[in-house]
């Protein structure tokens, strides 16, 4: 044998072992070995819950491994068992019952594709998912809940968010504020210094905010330049607090475009939940009346809307 044979034999032995490594990651890759569930329908659609190994409950109590805050749903409402690939879904005597498919189960071995109904309204897709499908359907997700521009949620998340926190807040009986504010004379700004620096100025308060924020608060665009907080247990007193926070946070943000400081200030209205309220349209209501109080007394100030038979302290 030549050395030129010797050399073609090695470099096709390599060829053909990077080749084995190829595949073998491809397939690797490929496995659909992670056990999730996507909501389908119902509170927070399009999110995912990754299943781990043995029993993971949900329901709507925070004892719950997967809380769902639905009224239809029990506080213990199912027990899904991981094991390797089996994956088994057990009603809990829930008040609603549990189906799958359509029928109604109390134990039920679950294939890929399954769909699970929990309650009235809640629907949950059971699937495996590689690596890059978790990956794509969390982008999707976020796509479907974020503002593309600010990254705050959107419109859509709050409006499903707060319909949610007003059931929570009757039924604990907790406090419920909200929070919405505008920017001052955004036209101007738009105008003066046109419309990427008006994105910026978005993106820059966005961020601002968000960084004030606990992580189970909800922050939101609502529209154009207005956006809102959602507090769970906060009461109206402490919501007008961390709203000055925000009002003087933004006013001394050091917002530049083109080498110019962009002087930006915000109009603040919030407003609590109240018992006889019977939807959160009555809340949003209070805190844009408290935001037009602002912009009526000056702008870049904070405005509260106090219930009915209460004063200011």
């Amino acid at each position: 044998m030549s050395d030129d044979d010797e050399k073609y034999d090695d470099l096709e032995a390599t060829r053909v072992s990077d080749l084995d490594k190829l595949r073998a990651e491809l397939t690797r890759r490929s496995q659909r070995d992670r056990a999730y569930l996507i909501v389908l329908a119902g509170v927070d659609v399009g999110k995912m819950f990754k299943l781990g190994e043995g029993q993971t409950t949900i329901g709507r109590s925070q004892k719950a491994d997967i809380r769902l805050d639905d009224d239809s749903i029990s506080r213990l409402h199912v027990r899904v068992t991981l094991a390797g690939t089996f994956v088994e879904v057990e009603d809990l005597q829930s008040s609603n019952g549990t189906m799958v498919n359509g029928e109604r189960i109390a134990k039920h071995a679950l294939k890929d594709g399954d769909k699970i109904r929990v309650g009235e309204t809640t629907i949950l897709k059971f699937t495996f998912h590689d690596r890059l499908d978790e990956s794509f359907q969390q982008k999707m997700y976020n796509a479907a809940l974020r503002d593309p521009l600010t990254r705050a949620y959107n419109k859509k998340y709050f409006l499903d968010s707060i319909a949610t926190e007003v059931s929570y807040a009757k039924r604990h009986e907790t406090p419920l504020s909200l929070i919405m504010f505008d920017l001052d004379h955004f036209k101007r700004v738009n105008d003066t210094y046109g419309h990427p620096a008006g994105d910026q100025v978005l993106i820059e308060i966005a961020a601002v905010v968000q960084g004030m924020l606990r992580a189970e608060d909800v922050f939101a665009r609502y529209g154009g330049e207005e956006f809102v907080v959602v507090l769970r247990g906060i009461t109206l007193a402490n919501a007008g607090l961390l709203a000055e926070r925000l009002r003087a946070a933004v006013e001394v943000a050091p917002i530049v475009s083109d080498g110019k400081r962009l002087p930006v200030t915000v109009s603040v209205g919030v407003a609590c939940f109240e018992p006889h309220q019977e939807d959160p349209r009555g809340l949003i209501a209070a805190a844009d009346e408290a935001l037009y109080a602002a912009k009526h007394a000056g702008r870049n100030r904070v405005m509260l809307k106090y219930p009915p038979g209460t004063a200011p302290p």
